[in-house]
């Protein structure tokens, strides 16, 4: 299946994209896209999985616009066509 993956801030930095389109295998989740980016990435190694397998805090995932967290967090099965959107956290003031 194909996804879109949508890079921003220091996550667009370490993937040198801003949109990418990859192939994945039927019945990867959100979890396994994240650790495949880790593996392609080194620079994003730990930054998008915490050591048990989760999401880390300090990143957000939408599929298809809507937070992952509203779902099934890591374990979110994904579909063809489906646009994954990864950003770390913004602050300032």
């Amino acid at each position: 299946m194909e996804l879109e993956l949508r890079y921003f801030a220091m996550i667009r930095e370490a993937v040198g994209e801003r949109t990418t389109t990859r192939e994945f295998d039927s019945g990867t989740t959100v979890r396994d896209v994240l650790a495949a980016l880790e593996n392609d990435h080194p620079d994003l190694e730990g930054t998008l999985l915490a050591d048990d397998g989760t999401i880390a805090r300090s990143v957000t995932v939408l599929r298809n616009g809507i937070n992952v967290t509203h779902l099934g967090r890591g374990a979110t099965e994904l579909a063809d066509g489906d646009t994954l959107s990864i950003t770390p956290p913004v602050t300032g003031g």
